[in-house]
């Protein structure tokens, strides 16, 4: 691990929570599995958030049903690997490394799954120089992400694996089934200790470059991230990834935001569901996903126009061109739907007509 830096755009999960952490450590007096940090409750009390008995707010990391994050540190206690399985935006990237932080304390053992991902990403490569020089040694190999967390007993990651090549995608079969990794090279393998794991992640809608073969995906547990379940939940997921976006972007905290973030959540839901929010009007469902994680991105774009080219508070401009940006994907179709929306629902609501009409100049 590398020292805390505190001025990096993007903190680790790890660096982000120590206090939290920390805290939950130092109370939690449950079992905890060979090398945790932490023990299962506590896992999912750090990403559930909650009080403590001495008073420390534990801030929730992910906003749904209980039981999911239940079943996926249970799984990770045990010898299956875990797979989480959601549309895009449903926070499996976020939960996987906030799941790695509270148990091995290291979120970065990572592997990104491309269509171009090799399988030295997943086994070992080689230091060349060294091959050359040397000849196949312990010294001039390279160990991938997954080999480090099964010599050191610590959470492996790996994103987006049905975007890996199916013969990549293989590799991983021996290291979940036989937790050991051979090195024919150099007649010896590394073994798994205890406190290994993985979990991967997939996109249930874009299938991505390959599906996983049976045999793979036998070695995982999967666990679906559902879409929020209401308004008021995506509502509180999205204020409160915003409010931390903008302040690692140092941006200011400015009037009007739950109001827009409200509309923007609303918007999305609707054009998800092909249905407004009172269940009277059928809308027609644009070829986007109209995601969590893209409402989030809007509203934060949102909070930079109004606090660098507004008037200091977010207002229904600052998002509209966000919103439209999210919704017409698809230029020839997209639009019309976005218009009939606009006309159809945006312009006949209470309290919009400021939306309406930022919608209409940004359609322009």
């Amino acid at each position: 691990m590398t020292d805390l830096v505190t001025d990096v755009l993007r903190q680790h999960a790890e660096d982000a929570f120590a206090d939290e952490l920390a805290a939950l450590a130092a109370r939690d007096d449950r079992p905890r599995p060979e090398r945790w940090r932490l023990s299962p409750w506590a896992v999912a009390t750090y990403l559930l958030g909650g009080e403590l008995d001495d008073g420390t707010v534990i801030t929730p990391k992910y906003i749904g049903p209980r039981r999911v994050v239940e079943v996926a540190v249970t799984t990770l206690a045990t010898d299956r690997a875990l797979l989480l399985l959601g549309v895009p935006g449903t926070a499996k990237t976020w939960v996987s490394e906030h799941l790695a932080a509270a148990i091995s304390g290291d979120s970065t053992l990572l592997v990104q799954g491309t269509a171009g991902t090799p399988e030295e990403a997943v086994r070992y490569g080689w230091n060349y120089a060294r091959l050359l020089t040397d000849g196949p040694t312990r010294e001039a190999l390279v160990p991938s992400p997954l080999m480090r967390a099964m010599a050191d007993g610590r959470i492996a990651r790996v994103e987006e694996l049905t975007r890996i090549p199916a013969d990549v995608q293989d590799s991983l079969i021996t290291i979940l089934s036989e937790k050991t990794l051979p090195i024919p090279e150099l007649g010896t393998e590394t073994q798994a200790v205890r406190g290994f794991n993985v979990i991967a992640t997939a996109n249930d809608r874009d299938r991505g470059v390959n599906e996983l073969s049976s045999a793979l995906r036998r070695r995982f547990n999967t666990v679906v991230l559902p879409l929020p379940g209401s308004l008021e939940e995506e509502v509180e997921i999205v204020t409160r990834r915003v409010e931390q976006l903008g302040r690692s972007l140092q941006l200011p905290e400015l009037p009007g935001g739950a109001q827009e973030i409200r509309r923007v959540v609303t918007v999305f839901r609707e054009l998800r569901a092909g249905l407004t929010a009172d269940g009277r009007t059928k809308v027609k469902i644009p070829s986007g996903t109209l995601s969590t994680a893209e409402a989030i991105s809007v509203v934060t774009n949102g909070l930079a126009l109004a606090a660098h080219f507004g008037d200091g508070v977010l207002r229904a401009g600052d998002v509209a061109a966000g919103v439209i940006g999210a919704v017409v994907r698809d230029p020839a179709a997209d639009q019309q739907i976005w218009r009939e929306y606009v006309e159809g629902v945006v312009r006949e609501r209470d309290g919009w007509q400021d939306f309406y009409r930022a919608a209409r100049e940004n359609a322009r």
